[in-house]
């Protein structure tokens, strides 16, 4: 590392004594702009430079046959944990999910015994994969005494509807597969890209074959083939990148005779892929039952990935009723006990027993003080975020009214309370999903709850929640208080005589659809002198 920096610092050195002396013969040519454009230039080489030299190296963990059986131990109690979990919800399918996931455990831990290598091609369209497989098959599998399995995907991306599900059963092939060649014809497009980030983010082992290079000069050969590498630089090591060309173009022979006569004709000239055969060759030597073990706990991994998404729909499902019930709660307290403003602490007091609910829900279980002390860290966050404020204004914009009443006020918290809380739940339910176990991290749920926020505060949201709200808050009061049943709701003081109308008329943008004005019976109103 410091002989980096020195030569680093050298390099800098020169480069400036360099960039003294352009800037001294050249600025009265191209006036005071030069130095700017100098600077700027020497700036970005840094940078690029130092980003490169930052790129983090390729470090592949050696994976332990104990590993892998810790893992599917984790496996199987995952999947116990979702057939106790789903067994009172009917779930379309969760039943077969199930059933898929215990069927793929079983067929990890019987290969773990295997002594083949599976290999799995793979690429888009016209790229050469049969030819490569055919190739591999003949040139080099019969040739190995280690027993090889050679696989020839369905082509991927493709548009059509027959393409969607060819290109599925070619990804539960690469699933299957210890190794995959996959194959492209130039530099990579942002679909094969992402799709080697997928294949190598689950541990899979990858080697990049950049075929039909015949198609190119020498020299673009080279720049396509180096393209590649920095295009993978610190996913797949460069060795693993390797150029070929199955099917070569035929040469045109010309042989010029004794008698004068010139005879010509085209030539078949043989595959070139031997450096992908060395390459292979070393992976079986270097790397062996490595190959197996390390698919076996990308496999194992993917089974868990599944069921722990499963466990969440269950779990959101359950979860959802519950975030509803609060936020009423909270609502309620706020509307009919209203202040001038929010009382966030007791209205974390409420959030306690939602949060002790949803930690139980998700194998939390937090203690009623655990709870609240969470519900208060939730509000140390939204007032930091400035939530608070931000939604309470977006909900008194949307509730205009022709005049300030005390039921007015208190409807305007209530919706508010009501919309933090959701907030709240919500927050939870994704932190809980990301973040399974261990002491709840302030910095990981901010994060969190802006991101939830910034979900749900689009005005079409918003708008359909103060109407929901509304519905909730007035509507009960509406009844208890009629003609029929003066009896005021319980804790609200005795109505005026005088009635006064409340126009919460509720605007969305325009071109939106608009709610009626919201219009409440002389003895549901009480004015505020």
């Amino acid at each position: 590392m410091t002989s980096s920096w020195q030569r680093s610092l050298i390099l800098g050195g020169v480069g400036a004594t360099l960039s003294l002396w352009v800037l001294e013969n050249l600025t009265h040519t191209l006036g005071d702009w030069l130095p700017a454009i100098v600077i700027g230039s020497g700036i970005a080489w840094v940078v690029l430079k130092f980003q490169k030299s930052d790129t983090p190296k390729i470090r592949v963990e050696p994976v332990s046959l104990n590993k892998v059986q810790t893992e599917l131990i984790e496996a199987k109690g995952l999947l116990d944990r979702l057939a106790i979990e789903s067994e009172d919800l009917s779930i379309d399918g969760s039943a077969q999910q199930l059933s898929d996931l215990r069927s793929q455990i079983q067929t990890i831990t019987s290969d773990l015994k295997r002594d083949e290598i599976r290999f799995a091609v793979m690429g888009g369209k016209s790229v050469g994969k049969t030819m490569l497989m055919n190739l591999l098959d003949v040139k080099w599998a019969s040739g190995i005494s280690q027993k090889l399995i050679l696989q020839d995907t369905p082509e991927l991306f493709a548009a059509t509807e027959g393409g969607i599900i060819a290109e599925r059963d070619a990804w539960k092939l690469a699933r299957s597969a210890d190794v995959i060649l996959f194959v492209t014809t130039g530099d990579l497009t942002a679909t094969e890209f992402q799709a080697i980030q997928k294949i190598t983010s689950v541990g899979k082992r990858l080697v990049l074959v950049f075929n039909k290079q015949d198609q190119y000069l020498p020299e673009e050969q080279k720049i396509v083939l180096e393209q590649l590498r920095e295009r993978v630089d610190g996913i797949l090591n460069p060795q693993d990148v390797i150029g070929i060309a199955t099917n070569p173009k035929s040469l045109k022979i010309r042989q010029h005779k004794s008698d004068g006569t010139v005879k010509e004709w085209m030539e078949k000239t043989e595959p070139q892929i031997l450096p992908l055969l060395e390459r292979l060759n070393q992976i079986l030597i270097q790397e062996g039952q490595q190959l197996v073990l390390s698919s076996s706990l990308s496999n194992v991994t993917a089974v868990q990935a599944e069921a722990k998404s499963a466990l969440n729909r269950i779990r959101r499902d359950r979860a959802m009723p519950r975030i509803d019930q609060a936020q009423w709660i909270v609502a309620g307290t706020a509307f009919a006990n209203p202040f001038p403003a929010l009382d966030l602490l007791a209205t974390a007091a409420i959030n306690g027993q939602m949060v002790m609910d949803l930690s139980n829900l998700y194998q939390r279980k937090f203690t009623l003080e655990q709870a609240k002390t969470v519900a208060a860290t939730m509000v140390s966050v939204m007032v930091k975020l400035g939530l608070v404020e931000v939604s309470t204004q977006a909900i008194a914009g949307i509730m205009k009214t022709n005049a300030i009443t005390f039921v007015a006020g208190g409807l305007i918290q209530g919706v508010s309370a009501a919309y933090l809380t959701r907030l709240a739940g919500l927050t939870l339910v994704e932190y809980f999903e990301g973040e399974p176990t261990g002491e709840i991290k302030q910095d990981v749920l901010q994060q969190i709850m802006q991101k939830v926020f910034e979900q749900n505060r689009r005005l079409p949201f918003l708008q359909m929640f103060v109407k929901q709200a509304i519905d909730q808050l007035v509507k009960p009061s509406i009844a208890a208080t009629s003609p029929s049943d003066p009896t005021p709701l319980e804790g609200l003081p005795a109505p005026q005589e005088a009635p006064l109308e409340m126009g919460a008329k509720l605007e969305a943008d325009a071109g939106e659809e608009k709610l009626q004005p919201l219009v409440l019976p002389e003895a549901s109103l009480i004015e505020v002198n």
